[in-house]
């Protein structure tokens, strides 16, 4: 049996997750708006909606798959956790003797039915021999299914429980949970962990989910304006493009890192928690990429369409920029706090 140790088999899940999670999420979440806007022009932008729209109810599947990827497995192994995926997360509901789509479901609990389901396949093997094609998708397929469907309602409770209190958070104590939710989040975008992913499965809202992606967009402009200096240019390109992850060795190398995105976080929350800026939950934990966080910020603001041009300028580049900045230059220059070489940026193997 393949040997996988604890430490290794989550991050492939995690690893799974992200990737997947983007991929299904990023047609709608780029294109979802503008054709849906242009569909009362034409209808060939309302049925480009509906693909988009179809792409993201793939999710679990192609969860399911990735995960299995991660792991190496086989064409047949890995139809298998995404098929057991899809059915345990709850995205299609068995009503009036018909199966409905719902959405994407849990995350976490797509995670939890994928991970079955390739424990199960690890276990398995190749013992089944040449009824493999046969008892496997059975086996693996149908127990993660089904123990994935006995764990749905309760794992949904936690899941909203957790969104709930997070957004019942930021009504109580606006500022100071706006804050914490985006400093937390642009921490988390220079680690393991996908904001994308998180954000999905708490689902947060409304205020709660514009500090998710505040933040995230305060720690890309730092890691932009950290990098800018002590690398070549398509490091810092790279940052602005999506690839803040590719800066986890130096997260991990130089936690001081912590600190610059910390206090940028806090400063462009502050202003931007002024200005009510809030975003759906499939665009919290994307960054400037696809300016997804713009845009849909834009369809919860008031104002005229010039001045809330002019605010989203303000808060999600003038603001953070001048921040990172400023910051940078007083932990480097008058502080000390850090050498600037902490952003340079370490392969996978210097950073080993």
């Amino acid at each position: 049996m393949q040997k996988v140790s604890v430490k290794e088999f989550i991050n492939k899940v995690l690893a799974g997750v992200a990737m997947g999670i983007v991929v299904g999420l990023i047609p709608n979440a780029i294109l979802g708006e503008l054709f849906n806007f242009l569909s009362q022009y034409h209808q060939i932008f309302a049925t480009l909606n509906s693909v988009v729209v179809g792409i993201q109810f793939t999710v679990p599947v192609i969860v399911g798959v990735l995960i299995a990827m991660e792991f190496k497995m086989n064409p047949l192994q890995t139809v298998i956790v995404g098929t057991a995926s899809f059915v345990g997360s709850g995205a299609a509901a068995f009503q009036e003797n018909s199966w409905v789509l719902t959405g994407i479901g849990d995350l976490i609990n797509t995670m939890i039915t994928a991970s079955i389901a390739v424990l199960l396949i690890l276990l398995i093997q190749d013992k089944l021999k040449s009824l493999t094609i046969i008892l496997l998708p059975i086996i693996a397929g149908g127990a993660a299914g089904f123990i994935g469907i006995v764990l749905l309602p309760y794992v949904e409770l936690l899941t909203t429980g957790i969104g709930h209190l997070i957004n019942s958070f930021t009504n109580f104590q606006p500022l100071v949970m706006y804050v914490f939710i985006a400093v937390a989040f642009g921490i988390l975008v220079v680690s393991p962990i996908s904001t994308v992913a998180i954000a999905m499965a708490v689902g947060i809202t409304g205020l709660a989910a514009g500090a998710a992606n505040i933040g995230i967009i305060a720690g890309t402009w730092m890691l932009v304006v950290g990098t800018l200096r002590v690398n070549n240019s398509g490091v810092p390109i790279a940052v602005f493009l999506g690839a803040m992850k590719m800066m986890m060795p130096n997260l991990l190398r130089y936690p001081i890192i912590i600190i610059p995105i910390s206090l940028t976080s806090i400063v462009t929350a502050v202003v931007a928690n002024f200005f009510q800026v809030e975003v759906t939950t499939e665009a919290a934990g994307f960054g400037l990429a696809g300016m997804v966080g713009p845009i849909s910020a834009l369809k919860f603001m008031d104002g005229g369409m010039a001045m809330n041009i002019i605010t989203l300028v303000l808060v999600y580049f003038i603001v953070p920029i001048v921040t990172a900045v400023i910051v940078h230059h007083l932990c480097t220059k008058v502080f000390k706090i850090y050498d600037p070489s902490v952003f340079k940026f370490l392969s996978d193997e210097s950073g080993k």
